[in-house]
Order: C-alpha cells, then sequence, then structure tokens
C-alpha cells in the first residue's frame, strides 16, 4: 500500500494550504527553459506532476513562454485533500486536472506522458524502487523525469545560514532534499533498466522579500507547521531577531522593509530509455 510520511501528511493538511501558497515561492524562468528544451517534442505536451501541492510549479509552467502554449494536458497528482482543494481553486484550464494519488500509485496509461516532473517533493518519497518503476510506466521512450527544488542558499548571506540554523534543527530525520537521501533513486533497479544517466543543473539569484514573508516562508515548513503554539512562537520570535540585526543584508528598499532573499534552485534530469 502507498503511503504519505506522518510528518508531510499533518505538516501539509487541511488548514495550513493557504499559508503555504503564499510562502513559498516560484521557480526561476531560465529553469523552466532549461526543462523545456530537454524534452524531445517541444509541443502537444502530456505532463504529469507528482507531489503537486497548491499549484505553485503548475501556475508557473502555464506561464511560462515556452510551456504555456505547448502543454495539451497536465495530469497532477496530489496525496493531501487540502492542497488538492487549493489547487483547484488556483487553477482553472481545461487541459489541468488533480486528482488524489501517490509517487508510487498514478492514474495514467503505461506510456501517456512526455514528461513527469516533481516539484519541492520528491525527497518525501516513501519507496524510490516502487515510485521510479511507476515513474518509468507513465513515461513514453525518451521521455523525461525531472526534479526540481528550492532552497534558501545559505553560503550567500550569514542571517540565511542563521535562520536555517534555527529550523533545520527541528527537522526530526524527516526525509530533506539537503540530506541528498533521494540520491538512492539512482541505484534502483528501476532507475537502472529504465533511465540514461542524469544530469544536474543549478541556478543562484535572489527574491524580492520582507520579513513577514521570510517568517512565512519558516512557517509553511511542515516540521515548524506541526510544532505546538508555545514551542511555534519561540521559533518566530527567535527568527524576527535575526532579521533585525540582519547580517549581510542587501536590502532593496530599507523604507518599505523589503530586501534580497538569496536562494538556489536544483533541477534533475533524465531520460526514459
Amino acid at each position: 500500500m502507498s503511503t504519505v510520511h506522518k510528518v508531510a501528511a499533518s505538516g501539509f493538511g487541511s488548514g495550513t494550504n493557504e499559508l503555504y501558497d503564499r510562502a513559498r515561492p516560484s521557480y526561476p524562468s531560465q529553469a523552466l527553459t532549461a526543462l523545456h528544451a530537454s524534452l524531445p517534442e517541444s509541443s502537444g505536451l502530456k505532463v504529469v506532476e507528482l507531489g503537486s501541492g497548491t499549484g505553485i510549479f503548475t501556475r508557473a509552467l502555464l506561464a511560462h513562454s515556452s510551456f504555456g502554449q505547448s502543454i495539451a494536458a497536465l495530469r497532477a497528482v496530489e496525496p493531501s485533500a487540502g492542497m488538492r482543494d487549493a489547487f483547484e481553486k488556483a487553477i482553472s484550464d481545461s487541459r489541468i486536472t488533480c486528482q488524489e494519488g501517490t509517487f508510487e500509485k498514478i492514474d495514467s496509461s503505461d506510456g501517456w506522458a512526455d514528461l513527469v516532473v516533481v516539484a519541492q517533493a520528491w525527497h518525501w518519497c516513501p519507496d524510490y524502487e516502487k515510485a521510479t518503476a511507476e515513474i518509468a510506466r507513465v513515461l513514453k521512450p525518451g521521455g523525461i523525469a525531472a526534479f526540481i527544488w528550492n532552497l534558501e542558499d545559505r553560503t550567500a548571506a550569514p542571517w540565511v545560514a542563521q535562520l536555517r540554523d534555527t529550523y533545520e534543527k527541528f527537522e526530526s530525520n524527516t526525509p530533506q532534499f539537503r540530506l541528498g537521501l533521494w540520491r538512492t533513486m539512482f541505484d534502483t533497479t528501476a532507475y537502472l533498466n529504465h533511465f540514461h544517466p542524469h544530469e544536474e543543473k543549478e541556478w543562484e539569484y535572489t527574491l524580492l522579500t520582507t520579513a513577514s514573508l521570510v517568517i512565512d516562508r519558516v512557517l509553511s515548513k511542515s516540521y515548524v507547521a506541526i510544532l505546538g503554539g508555545e514551542e511555534k512562537e519561540r521559533v518566530k520570535a527567535g527568527l524576527e531577531h535575526i532579521l533585525q540585526v540582519g547580517e549581510g543584508k542587501k536590502w532593496i528598499d530599507k523604507e518599505v522593509g523589503t530586501f534580497e532573499y538569496p536562494y538556489r534552485t536544483y533541477l534533475v534530469l533524465t531520460q526514459k530509455k
């Protein structure tokens, strides 16, 4: 039976989705351009998006100059009912559907998809052997599997490193992207049998942000969302102090409180044999 990590299930469950959608960043256009360029076909694309959440990545695809008009159909797959509800409220497009499912259980026929993409979610996969086999099943030969993440860049400014040190101690052994546990997929029989060697790409950039947006970003993390009220308030106070001191902060407009938020986006691409 397919399973969802208990921290993900509660931390991204009903009641958390509005904050998640508001706080999480979108994806840089250059990453989407690189993804589109990797596809053997450039139009009439059939896409499966796993762990689609509230549709942040889906909306980025639809808004992108290359992807927007080239998608024929996109099937979003999301286990959280709250996330699916937020997705359906945010996206109204006859080409797009959002359905219940998991990494290991995708309601699509064999060889249907030109692209299977997972944004900000693949590290939650409970069984990379089964999930990689399922991705291979729904991809057509020559199709692309893509995995993309955004992560705050702790090397760009001391305040970002301090921020991450504050919240990462609450991870409680959850399988976070930064730990690289998702790389297990490359050793699975399903991957070795069905996919060519992967390639990785990375982009550095900054977002315009405010202190409240930074704090919301942290509070939207699953393992922070499930903290008790008092503990969460202590975390929030610590974040406020870090942002007030702002070591290495680069202001965009100090009067209105906007500054640079350093980020990196990581893209992993692999092609089905």
